[in-house]
């Protein structure tokens, strides 16, 4: 399936605005791993007949990783130069699959002038079906799924329904983590710790958040972003379970269901 995505240049240039703008973020941009869940949500945004553009070359780092890591100016500096692009384009609507933007774009840059109507992609999706706009048919019938809440979606924004929605909708057993919703544990990514070596001696977060998931027995752990989905990736070739269970974003799981 070919993929059809316009810049937001490209819309401005025939005097038109897309429903909607897709801020794709650093990993879905640039790591191999995450370009396969941009891809999926951008097949599942063309099924739906959804008119969206993409910043392209113009979109920067959101400026998520220079906040956590306390470089508040260069923070600015980003979101700044960010926003200034986005209000020329006369964005109103973002949808996003990476929480870590989602979070930022939503709650940080209102005090900077950007102020937007923010979605993490799983709401959207939720959303077109709602609306009758898109369609979910399922080949995964009696498999068991835990999802796995980032913490810049839930705790940080109690967003918990739309993801569990979707899976559901798949036929699945959903089966929950000890640790889940407004209790679930931390993939260990987050606050700029993904760009840190582990401390010697002591357990990864992320091999505990594994084993928190390999405790229900699952055939798929689902993640609604990027990072979580490296650090479970991880952990489970850390377990030696990668031909077992399989680690997939919640719009990989409905694009490969549906053959998109």
């Amino acid at each position: 399936m070919s993929l059809k995505v316009v810049t937001m240049s490209e819309w401005q240039s025939i005097g038109k605005e897309p429903e909607i703008l897709f801020w794709v973020g650093s990993a879905g941009s640039f790591d191999e791993r995450a370009k396969k869940i941009t891809r999926a949500f951008v097949k599942i945004l063309n099924k739906a007949d959804v008119d969206f553009g993409v910043l392209g070359v113009e979109e920067s780092s959101s400026g998520d990783a220079a906040k956590r890591a306390g470089n508040e100016f260069l923070f600015q500096m980003q979101a700044l130069m960010n926003i200034e692009i986005l209000n020329n384009y006369n964005v109103k609507k973002i949808v996003t699959a990476c929480p870590h933007s989602f979070n930022i774009l939503k709650n940080e840059y209102k005090g900077l002038g950007g102020k937007y109507e923010v979605l993490h992609h799983t709401e959207f999706i939720e959303e077109l079906i709602e609306n009758g706009r898109f369609e979910i048919r399922s080949n995964l019938n009696g498999k068991r799924i835990t999802f796995h809440d980032p913490c810049y979606l839930g705790r940080a924004n109690d967003i918990y329904d739309a993801p569990r929605k979707l899976i559901k909708r798949l036929g699945v057993e959903l089966v929950e983590m000890k640790r889940s919703k407004n209790r679930s544990f931390c993939c260990g990514a987050g606050g700029g710790q993904m760009f840190k070596e582990p401390e010697k001696g002591n357990k990864d977060i992320n091999i505990e958040r594994t084993e928190d998931a390999l405790a229900v027995k699952p055939n798929f752990i689902a993640t609604g972003c990027p990072f979580c989905n490296t650090m479970m990736t991880d952990g489970i070739k850390n377990k030696e379970k990668e031909n077992e269970i399989h680690v997939m974003d919640i719009a990989e799981l409905i694009a490969q269901t549906q053959e998109l």
